[in-house]
């Protein structure tokens, strides 16, 4: 189940973004693209195959994944299990 998004959230998210929304999205592209390739490659793709804006398609994809990360509770480093173990 995903997380219920905060209004406080989205007004903290969007006031980071539109402080300069093209700088935000280049350097979520990078972020994304360190922290789970696949959906970074997935958000590119649609954006591109769409007949809408591709910068405004990925902006909002990544403006989404923000919000739900910014809500979920990271485990401690050592919750996570480490396959290269």
């Amino acid at each position: 189940m995903l997380p219920l998004i905060t209004e406080e959230n989205v007004a903290k998210t969007i006031d980071e973004l539109l402080v300069d929304i093209h700088q935000w999205r280049k350097e979520m592209i990078h972020y994304i693209k360190d922290e789970n390739p696949e959906l970074n490659t997935a958000i590119i793709e649609i954006a591109q195959k769409s007949d809408l804006d591709p910068k405004a398609v990925a902006a909002g994809a990544y403006m989404a994944y923000k919000l739900l990360e910014n809500e979920s509770p990271m485990p401690d480093g050592d919750a996570f299990l480490n396959f290269e173990e």
